[in-house]
């Protein structure tokens, strides 16, 4: 089978509620793909209809080219963790992945081997219900794992993880990608999907409003601006504001120049005696990117405290 996943023209309606209006991307083997998006775009339903727990009013959603439902042993094809608390609490870690592998034909070494992936192997007995949040993010991962699928779609899976487990993650999706699988990660935190993702679909209002490479992205929003440091903001501003620049202040020895090079920047400033410890080329961060596209596709918008 070959690992991609293929949404195209995704409609589907609660009530009078749109949640996807024409949900179309592609997934591709190879990569970490981030789902991004503001709450209400559309991210956990078309995850649902990729796997046929809900049903798309239009439009396909297919897995190496077949629907979820025509699966056989559908683990061995597609790992998913869309809910950490999806487990019967009173069962041990092995115990909730052995009755997984035997409802799909796999044996109990493979569940021996999952767990050691995730970092469960010392807990493995003891009650999924008694599991902090992280933990129970390990298990979901490791019951995705299960079938050693080519496909993976993880929701939120940095929710509730330490700093170690913050970065076992990024490590462990970047090596399955590298194996060649399919790998789409749904985060609201941009900073470890800036670190992890290799490609971002960004959603917004049931559509998708962004389908690009992370670098692409970054590159397009960082755009000509300089970021300055200087003692002197205030003569720094003036010196280049007459040299036709416009500056904007991003902290108390920090400004950020749109329409010099960094080049002319520092020819202004030498000018005009004013000195400055940093000129480079701003780099946007992912968050910067992020929100500047989903700025006109908020629906849920908290007042700021006064």
């Amino acid at each position: 089978m070959e690992a991609t996943i293929e949404v195209s023209s995704l409609r589907k309606r609660f009530g009078p509620t749109v949640a996807l209006d024409e949900m179309t991307f592609t997934v591709q083997p190879g990569q970490v793909t981030g789902f991004v998006g503001p709450n209400g775009a559309g991210k956990s339903t078309t995850m649902r209809v990729i796997l046929g727990l809900d049903t798309a009013d239009e439009g396909t959603a297919l897995i190496g080219g077949v629907p979820y439902r025509s699966l056989r042993h559908p683990l061995t094809h597609v790992g998913a963790l869309l809910d950490a608390g999806a487990l019967q609490p009173s069962r041990s870690a092995r115990g909730h992945l052995l009755w997984l592998a035997h409802s799909q034909g796999l044996t109990a070494q493979r569940v021996d081997t999952v767990l050691e992936q995730a970092g469960l192997t010392k807990v493995a007995r003891r009650r999924a219900g008694g599991y902090s949040l992280g933990m129970r993010q390990r298990l979901g991962i490791a019951a995705a794992l299960l079938g050693d699928p080519r496909v993976l779609m993880l929701d939120e899976p940095f929710n509730g993880m330490d700093p170690e487990g913050i970065v076992w993650l990024r490590g462990f999706l970047t090596a399955l990608a590298a194996q060649g699988r399919a790998v789409l990660v749904s985060s609201h935190l941009m900073s470890e999907l800036q670190d992890t993702a290799d490609h971002l679909v960004v959603a917004g209002r049931g559509r998708v409003i962004a389908d690009t490479s992370i670098r692409e992205l970054i590159a397009a929003a960082s755009g000509d601006r300089v970021t300055l440091r200087t003692s002197a903001p205030g003569p720094a501003a003036s010196a280049l504001t007459e040299a036709g620049a416009r500056v904007a202040s991003a902290g108390p020895d920090a400004l950020i120049v749109s329409g010099l090079p960094p080049q002319q920047v520092v020819a202004r400033l030498s000018a005009a005696a004013v000195p400055f410890a940093e000129v480079s080329a701003h780099r946007a961060t992912l968050e910067e990117a992020y929100l500047e596209l989903t700025r006109e596709v908020v629906d849920y918008r908290a007042e700021v405290a006064r």
